[in-house]
Protein backbone atom coordinates (compact mmCIF):
# COMPACT_ATOMS: atom_id res chain seq x y z
CA UNK A 1 0.00 0.00 0.00
CA UNK A 2 1.50 3.85 -1.01
CA UNK A 3 1.89 5.49 2.06
CA UNK A 4 -0.22 8.68 2.12
CA UNK A 5 1.31 12.17 2.04
CA UNK A 6 1.56 13.82 5.51
CA UNK A 7 0.51 17.44 5.33
CA UNK A 8 -0.46 20.34 8.11
CA UNK A 9 -2.74 23.03 6.53
CA UNK A 10 -2.15 26.63 8.62
CA UNK A 11 -4.78 29.43 7.61
CA UNK A 12 -6.49 31.85 9.76
CA UNK A 13 -10.21 31.07 7.55
CA UNK A 14 -11.75 27.86 9.07
CA UNK A 15 -13.82 27.87 6.20
CA UNK A 16 -11.20 28.43 3.44
CA UNK A 17 -8.71 25.77 5.60
CA UNK A 18 -11.69 23.05 5.98
CA UNK A 19 -12.41 23.24 2.10
CA UNK A 20 -8.32 22.85 1.30
CA UNK A 21 -8.10 19.94 4.08
CA UNK A 22 -11.38 18.38 2.52
CA UNK A 23 -10.06 18.51 -0.77
CA UNK A 24 -6.72 16.90 0.09
CA UNK A 25 -8.36 14.10 2.21
CA UNK A 26 -10.72 13.59 -0.52
CA UNK A 27 -8.34 12.20 -3.16
CA UNK A 28 -7.11 10.01 -0.89
CA UNK A 29 -3.62 9.83 -1.34
CA UNK A 30 -3.19 12.18 1.57
CA UNK A 31 -3.25 12.52 5.43
CA UNK A 32 -3.74 15.82 7.20
CA UNK A 33 -2.42 15.41 10.58
CA UNK A 34 -2.79 18.69 11.95
CA UNK A 35 -4.55 22.40 11.44
CA UNK A 36 -3.63 25.46 12.53
CA UNK A 37 -4.27 29.35 12.18
CA UNK A 38 -1.23 31.01 13.13
CA UNK A 39 2.62 31.37 12.51
CA UNK A 40 3.55 30.15 15.90
CA UNK A 41 0.45 27.08 15.52
CA UNK A 42 2.44 26.27 12.55
CA UNK A 43 5.77 26.18 13.58
CA UNK A 44 5.02 24.08 16.51
CA UNK A 45 2.66 21.96 14.46
CA UNK A 46 5.71 21.30 11.87
CA UNK A 47 8.39 20.56 14.86
CA UNK A 48 5.67 17.72 16.25
CA UNK A 49 4.58 16.08 13.29
CA UNK A 50 7.41 16.94 10.94
CA UNK A 51 4.91 15.83 7.85
CA UNK A 52 6.09 15.93 3.99
CA UNK A 53 4.22 18.91 3.28
CA UNK A 54 3.08 22.32 5.44
CA UNK A 55 0.54 25.05 3.40
CA UNK A 56 0.76 28.17 4.59
CA UNK A 57 -1.41 31.17 4.15
CA UNK A 58 1.00 34.75 3.98
CA UNK A 59 -1.17 37.05 5.52
CA UNK A 60 -2.14 34.92 8.57
CA UNK A 61 -0.91 36.78 12.28
CA UNK A 62 2.45 36.10 12.61
CA UNK A 63 3.18 36.33 9.07
CA UNK A 64 3.38 32.84 6.77
CA UNK A 65 6.35 33.76 5.72
CA UNK A 66 8.00 34.24 9.27
CA UNK A 67 6.29 30.96 9.50
CA UNK A 68 8.40 29.92 6.36
CA UNK A 69 11.91 31.16 7.43
CA UNK A 70 11.57 29.05 11.10
CA UNK A 71 9.89 25.87 9.23
CA UNK A 72 12.66 25.56 6.98
CA UNK A 73 15.41 25.55 9.62
CA UNK A 74 14.16 23.46 12.17
CA UNK A 75 12.02 20.92 10.04
CA UNK A 76 14.02 21.41 6.59
CA UNK A 77 13.04 18.16 5.29
CA UNK A 78 9.52 19.19 5.64
CA UNK A 79 7.91 20.98 1.91
CA UNK A 80 6.96 24.42 2.37
CA UNK A 81 4.08 25.86 0.08
CA UNK A 82 2.30 29.10 0.43
CA UNK A 83 -1.67 28.91 -0.61
CA UNK A 84 -2.08 32.94 -0.98
CA UNK A 85 -4.19 36.05 -2.49
CA UNK A 86 -1.25 38.10 -2.69
CA UNK A 87 0.46 38.61 -6.29
CA UNK A 88 3.25 41.02 -5.56
CA UNK A 89 6.37 39.88 -6.81
CA UNK A 90 8.16 41.20 -3.16
CA UNK A 91 6.44 38.43 -1.35
CA UNK A 92 7.01 35.40 -4.08
CA UNK A 93 10.49 36.07 -4.19
CA UNK A 94 10.74 36.39 -0.46
CA UNK A 95 8.78 33.15 0.38
CA UNK A 96 10.98 31.41 -2.14
CA UNK A 97 13.91 32.41 -0.90
CA UNK A 98 13.10 31.63 2.62
CA UNK A 99 12.62 28.16 1.85
CA UNK A 100 9.21 27.62 0.36
CA UNK A 101 9.33 24.89 -2.62
CA UNK A 102 5.67 26.50 -3.84
CA UNK A 103 3.48 29.60 -4.54
CA UNK A 104 -0.21 28.87 -4.99
CA UNK A 105 -2.87 31.20 -5.61
CA UNK A 106 -6.10 30.66 -3.39
CA UNK A 107 -8.09 30.80 -6.65
CA UNK A 108 -6.62 27.43 -8.05
CA UNK A 109 -9.23 24.67 -8.33
CA UNK A 110 -9.38 21.11 -6.85
CA UNK A 111 -7.65 18.96 -8.82
CA UNK A 112 -5.10 21.20 -9.46
CA UNK A 113 -4.59 21.71 -5.75
CA UNK A 114 -4.19 18.29 -5.17
CA UNK A 115 -2.08 17.97 -8.70
CA UNK A 116 0.69 20.95 -7.12
CA UNK A 117 0.66 19.66 -3.66
CA UNK A 118 1.68 16.20 -4.78
CA UNK A 119 3.91 17.64 -6.95
CA UNK A 120 5.77 19.42 -4.54
CA UNK A 121 6.13 16.83 -1.82
CA UNK A 122 7.64 15.09 -4.06
CA UNK A 123 10.57 17.29 -4.95
CA UNK A 124 9.26 19.57 -7.44
CA UNK A 125 9.19 23.73 -7.41
CA UNK A 126 6.15 25.34 -8.35
CA UNK A 127 4.97 29.35 -9.20
CA UNK A 128 1.63 29.95 -10.17
CA UNK A 129 2.22 30.24 -13.83
CA UNK A 130 0.94 33.74 -14.28
CA UNK A 131 2.93 35.01 -11.86
CA UNK A 132 5.78 33.05 -12.85
CA UNK A 133 5.41 34.46 -16.35
CA UNK A 134 5.41 37.92 -15.01
CA UNK A 135 8.85 37.52 -13.36
CA UNK A 136 10.59 36.38 -15.93
CA UNK A 137 9.01 39.41 -18.02
CA UNK A 138 10.62 41.49 -15.13
CA UNK A 139 13.96 39.75 -15.20
CA UNK A 140 13.65 40.09 -19.02
CA UNK A 141 13.36 43.74 -18.96
CA UNK A 142 16.59 44.20 -16.12
CA UNK A 143 18.70 42.34 -18.31
CA UNK A 144 17.97 44.55 -21.86
CA UNK A 145 21.07 46.17 -20.84
CA UNK A 146 23.64 43.84 -22.22
CA UNK A 147 23.76 39.94 -23.26
CA UNK A 148 23.58 37.52 -20.00
CA UNK A 149 26.71 34.86 -20.55
CA UNK A 150 24.32 32.16 -19.70
CA UNK A 151 27.43 29.73 -20.86
CA UNK A 152 27.13 27.32 -18.04
CA UNK A 153 30.09 25.08 -17.06
CA UNK A 154 28.74 21.03 -16.68
CA UNK A 155 28.97 21.44 -13.44
CA UNK A 156 26.91 24.64 -12.72
CA UNK A 157 24.52 23.14 -15.34
CA UNK A 158 24.09 20.22 -13.03
CA UNK A 159 23.96 22.36 -9.79
CA UNK A 160 21.10 24.20 -11.01
CA UNK A 161 19.05 21.57 -12.70
CA UNK A 162 18.95 20.60 -8.71
CA UNK A 163 18.40 23.93 -7.54
CA UNK A 164 15.17 23.96 -10.37
CA UNK A 165 13.89 20.55 -8.48
CA UNK A 166 13.27 22.24 -5.32
CA UNK A 167 16.97 21.18 -3.45
CA UNK A 168 18.82 23.57 -0.88
CA UNK A 169 22.48 24.26 -1.12
CA UNK A 170 22.81 21.11 1.40
CA UNK A 171 20.92 18.52 -0.57
CA UNK A 172 22.96 19.71 -3.35
CA UNK A 173 25.96 19.14 -2.20
CA UNK A 174 24.94 15.92 -0.54
CA UNK A 175 23.89 14.82 -3.73
CA UNK A 176 26.96 15.35 -5.70
CA UNK A 177 29.69 15.32 -3.12
CA UNK A 178 30.19 18.73 -2.76
CA UNK A 179 30.79 20.93 0.40
CA UNK A 180 27.69 23.10 0.98
CA UNK A 181 30.06 25.95 0.79
CA UNK A 182 31.42 24.85 -2.87
CA UNK A 183 27.38 24.96 -3.42
CA UNK A 184 27.20 28.38 -2.59
CA UNK A 185 30.18 29.80 -4.60
CA UNK A 186 28.78 27.38 -7.74
CA UNK A 187 25.54 29.59 -7.12
CA UNK A 188 27.00 32.55 -7.12
CA UNK A 189 28.80 32.38 -10.54
CA UNK A 190 25.05 31.04 -11.79
CA UNK A 191 23.27 33.95 -11.01
CA UNK A 192 25.66 36.27 -12.32
CA UNK A 193 25.93 34.33 -15.54
CA UNK A 194 22.47 34.17 -16.16
CA UNK A 195 21.99 38.22 -14.66
CA UNK A 196 19.50 37.18 -11.87
CA UNK A 197 19.48 38.26 -8.10
CA UNK A 198 18.41 34.57 -6.78
CA UNK A 199 17.49 31.00 -6.90
CA UNK A 200 13.77 31.45 -7.76
CA UNK A 201 14.61 33.99 -10.80
CA UNK A 202 17.55 31.54 -11.25
CA UNK A 203 15.08 28.53 -11.35
CA UNK A 204 12.77 30.46 -14.06
CA UNK A 205 15.49 31.13 -16.01
CA UNK A 206 16.07 27.35 -16.12
CA UNK A 207 12.80 26.55 -16.96
CA UNK A 208 12.90 29.20 -19.78
CA UNK A 209 15.85 27.62 -21.20
CA UNK A 210 15.82 24.13 -20.94
CA UNK A 211 11.62 23.32 -20.53
CA UNK A 212 10.21 21.85 -17.35
CA UNK A 213 13.55 20.56 -15.40
CA UNK A 214 12.52 16.91 -14.41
Amino acid sequence: MTRKITVIVVDDHPLYRSGVVRTLEDDGGFDVVAEGSDAANAVQLAMLHKPDLIILDISMPGSGLEAAKRIAEVVPRTRIAMLTVSEADDDIVRALDLGAAGYIQKGIGGPELVRVARGIAAGQSYVAPGLAARLLVGMRTRTNGGPANTELTAREEQILRLVAKGLSNKEVGRSLNLQEKTVKHYMTNILQKLQVRNRVEATIKAAEMWGRVG
